[in-house]
């Protein structure tokens, strides 16, 4: 059995490790924001290559498909190396991304994808490395779902940015425009980097390593076996609300695209500002596996609300479901990694990188499952009855005898 690393419950908010939160955060902003620019300018790109918009849904799905490497394969790189210098990787996956996409054809999205997909896992994992040693138990949930808000936020700084400067301007200027931060934090880490990257292990194996250890993480702690199902059932729910939200609004209960598009906004605000009140709970009252389990109920009760939106909801219902749902669906993600790396505990770096394989399995295995099935049976209301059993058997794993191993 892998020591743990020992959360419990406390008050105050003494330690907080201001700087390398902040560089964790920002590191995980503008990755996301590069990776969601592509859709973000999607109509201009469209109209420019002469393809349809919906293509840049494969660019998000090459990155995380991807990505589900980086994120198995980078521990030994965050090891050898030290968690700020494959951060200053990502941030050139970043770079190399945004100037490939300007190529300005379909081929050149493709592989820009694939570049920013070679780093976008190992950020989870190079995170939590960094956080995990100066970060106190008192808050490690808080912080771990602080450095989550990087996902949400770089979401809405590409919708926010991107779509005004591609109008202006060009789609390939809006490209561009994101090259300067990504460049001056790259340059910036340079500063921290010998204090924070002390235990780096210039003998570390590469390439064997993280593997092995991520399936003997599987195989010792059946709690790890859970937690990586939940993961993948609850990131794949996720994700089946924000693609499928709008065009369930529009298409099933009629409403306006910008109402619907309002009703999304309010999912992704409510998981925004959830994270941190989860894992300011989690550090003071519950743990980060029980706050899973109702988070999980929730998302099944969501499901089977969502399962039944037709013609003549009110809209304070619909805009309640939005807010309920984001706080559920989409502001767990914080106590999953601070559970992978509790259990983890010395190969906390590997834990963090399981989950974030699982993860992305799940958003690249639900959305296009749940799409089949929407378009198979004619209706939204099986799928998602499919998607709360999911969900509550997900979360009700996570509290079945021999969970707390």
């Amino acid at each position: 059995m892998n020591a743990e690393i020992s959360i419990g419950p406390t008050s105050g908010l003494r330690g907080m490790p201001i700087w390398p939160l902040a560089a964790a955060l920002a590191v995980q902003t503008l990755a996301t924001m590069a990776q969601f620019s592509v859709p973000a300018a999607a109509p201009q790109i469209a109209h420019d290559l002469g393809v349809p918009g919906t293509l840049s849904g494969m660019f998000v799905s090459i990155v995380y498909t991807v990505g589900i490497g980086s994120a198995v394969l980078s521990p030994g790189f965050v090891h050898r190396y030290g968690a700020v210098r494959v951060s200053q990787v990502v941030l050139l996956a970043v770079l190399g991304m945004l100037l490939t996409a300007t190529g300005g054809t379909v081929a050149a999205l493709a592989v820009s994808a694939v570049v920013l997909g070679l780093a976008y896992g190992a950020i989870a994992p190079s995170g939590t490395h960094l956080l995990v040693p100066h970060t106190p138990k008192t808050v490690f949930n808080l912080v771990m779902s602080l450095r989550q808000i990087g996902v949400p936020l770089g979401g809405v700084l590409g919708a926010l940015i991107v779509p005004p400067i591609a109008v202006a301007a060009s789609w390939r200027v809006a490209m561009l425009v994101q090259i300067a931060p990504a460049l001056l934090l790259l340059v910036l880490l340079e500063i921290p980097r010998g204090r924070w990257d002390a235990d780096r292990d210039p003998h570390r194996r590469l390439w064997s390593d993280a593997l092995p250890r991520q399936i003997g993480l599987l195989r010792q702690n059946r709690m790890m076996r859970r937690l990586s199902a939940a993961s993948f059932v609850y990131s794949g729910t996720q994700l089946c609300f924000v693609a499928f939200m709008t065009v369930q609004l529009t298409g099933v209960v009629h409403l306006g695209l910008v109402r619907a598009g309002f009703a999304l906004a309010l999912y992704q605000i409510a998981g925004s500002v959830s994270r941190p009140i989860w894992g300011w709970v989690a550090d003071r009252y519950f743990s980060p596996a029980a706050m899973l389990v109702g988070l999980g109920v929730g998302m099944a009760a969501v499901a089977l609300a969502a399962a039944h939106l037709g013609p003549g909801w009110p809209w304070a219902a619909i805009s309640t479901l939005a807010l309920v749902g984001g706080a559920t669906s989409a502001g767990y993600t914080g106590l999953v990694y601070a559970e992978y790396a509790r259990l983890g505990g010395a190969q906390g770096t590997e834990a963090t990188g399981l989950g974030t394989a699982m993860a992305f399995a799940g958003v690249t295995v639900f959305p296009s499952a749940f799409g089949a099935a929407v378009t198979a049976l004619g209706g939204y209301a099986i799928p998602y009855y499919g998607l709360a059993v999911m969900a509550a058997l997900a979360a009700l794993q996570l509290c079945a005898p021999g969970s707390t191993e």
